[in-house]
């Protein structure tokens, strides 16, 4: 639990529950600096509020933005056109905290590179750090041990679900365990195989031990022990004269074998009724636990060993929206009815007023909606979450994705054809195993007239141009620059206006 914990918000004096440090003294150097940052901010704020129109490109003159949130990976200095420029303030009025974007940051042109797609999130972030030059190696390679991407590497995650889908939560001080008694016959299936056998077999050693000890006891007490081999002697069980010959007789009476040997005769009542008895009790073990081993061998969870999901999600376009997207796929022929499929975000947060929810989840659109959460699994499918205003991750860029903790489960449920049984496989991302910026691979082609799948390409992955700010950010940058050609329009509708006299 302590891995889904919030980080300390930047500014705690609203919650009042983490320690403060105190304030030191300012400096006249600091308080110069920060008068001047004060200023060039504030001018930068008020420069946003007005329109973007066009103007003159600078000559000479390429004003660097911030690439972590405008350009997409593998985007390259060169490929600036002095047309494509946005207007350029003064050096001192430029200030990243605000949103401003050119117009060529969404339409630089990646080459997709397969090769470098099949590398995992750790190096790619890794790489992302550069180390700064001018530094010794030894210098070099502590500030790289130390950096966030090695941080991640080396920490611990204790996941919720892990990827073959066994929840990670241990129930303890349970006080009314007879409930588990009252559903025996589910308390019997859930067992372990090896704890499940051990109570099949001690079902029947119990049984015959406890009806033998009653046969000789009954022998003994009618005097059939003193008097074997006497012929004129009548008595209730033939040839039970010890324990061993009476747990051999309850045996051969609970399995109907029957070597002749051993046999109740009508020369008491009792006999009868104990054979009938231990009869009764052993159709009785034989209906359960012959029905636990069917049940247990049948169960539709080795079913869902053969329902496989991509190790990693990807976030990249498509259909010009930020989307998260993940691979599942099926390797039996006997195909998944009505499958339905749907995804849980666990993650911890603090409210308003300060209550500590842990563990919280909320639920992923999967084309609930639209149906396309309802899957024919013949082939394997790439499941898509559109990240739009009601999506968790709509202010999330590649940056803060990386400073997040959650968790996204996913839950794949559907009808075993062959058995009717209900199935449900699970799985689980996390925020390491989002890879920002690529794509699957394609893993069908066509063959001989039908349509052939190589799973060997099930987990590929390729590098796509994806602009690296949040889906909230791109929104507000679409309607900004629709408001900005709207504003054109209009002003060139006007010059071209003929005078009226």
């Amino acid at each position: 639990m302590l891995a889904y914990l919030p980080r300390p918000p930047t500014d705690t004096s609203q919650y009042g529950t983490f320690p403060q440090e105190p304030e030191l003294p300012a400096t006249p150097s600091a308080l110069a600096q920060d008068s001047r940052q004060k200023a060039s901010t504030s001018t930068a704020k008020r420069s946003a509020q007005m329109p973007n129109y066009p103007s003159p490109p600078c000559r000479g003159v390429i004003i660097p933005t911030e690439p972590s949130l405008l350009l997409s990976r593998g985007s390259m200095a060169t490929q600036y056109r002095p047309s494509d420029l946005p207007r350029c303030p003064p050096p001192a009025l430029r200030d990243t905290s605000t949103h401003w974007y050119p117009l060529h940051a969404l339409s630089v042109p990646n080459i997709p590179n397969s090769a470098r797609g099949r590398t995992s999130a750790r190096s790619s972030a890794a790489a992302a750090v550069p180390a700064p030059e001018g530094l010794p190696s030894r210098c070099r390679k502590l500030l790289e041990e130390d950096g966030p991407a090695a941080q991640a590497g080396k920490r611990q995650r204790q996941r919720y679900v892990t990827k073959v889908g066994k929840c990670q939560v241990n129930l303890g001080n349970i006080q009314e365990k007879k409930r588990f008694l009252s559903d025996i016959f589910t308390t019997i299936v859930d067992l372990k195989y090896r704890w499940f056998l051990f109570v099949f077999m001690m079902c029947y050693i119990i049984t015959w031990v406890v009806f033998g000890t009653i046969y000789l006891f009954d022998a003994w007490v009618r005097g059939d022990v003193w008097h074997q081999g006497d012929p004129e002697w009548q008595p209730c069980i033939e040839n039970v004269d010890s324990f061993v010959s009476a747990l051999l007789f309850s045996v051969e009476s609970q399995r109907t074998i029957g070597y002749g040997s051993r046999m109740v005769t009508a020369n008491c009542a009792e006999g009868v009724i104990l054979l009938m008895a231990q009869s009764i009790v052993g159709s009785m073990i034989d209906a359960l636990m012959v029905g636990c081993m069917f049940v247990k061998i049948s169960r539709p969870k080795k079913r869902a060993q053969t329902l496989i999901f991509s190790k990693n999600c990807v976030i990249s376009r498509r259909d010009e929206k930020l989307c998260l997207m993940f691979r599942v796929g099926d390797l039996r022929e006997s195909h998944m009815v009505d499958a339905k499929i749907r995804a849980k975000l666990i993650k911890s947060r603090q409210t308003t007023e300060g209550e500590f929810i842990p563990l919280e989840q909320s639920e992923l659109n999967l084309g609930y909606d639209t149906g396309e959460d309802r899957l024919f699994l013949v082939e394997p499918q790439i499941i898509c979450h559109v990240i739009d205003c009601r999506s968790p991750f709509w202010d999330m860029s590649a940056e803060s994705l990386r400073r997040e903790q959650f968790e996204i489960i996913i839950i794949l449920e559907g009808i075993v054809e062959a058995t009717g049984m209900t199935c449900q496989a699970r799985t689980s991302y996390t925020e390491d195993e989002i890879l920002w910026g690529y794509r699957f691979e394609p893993c069908m082609s066509l063959e001989k007239g039908a349509f052939q799948v190589d799973y060997s390409r099930f987990e590929l992955t390729f590098e796509v141009q994806t602009p690296l700010a949040s889906a909230k950010e791109l929104h507000d940058l679409r309607e900004l620059e629709q408001q900005e050609h709207s504003t054109l329009s209009l002003y060139w509708d006007h010059l071209l206006q003929p005078c009226v006299p």
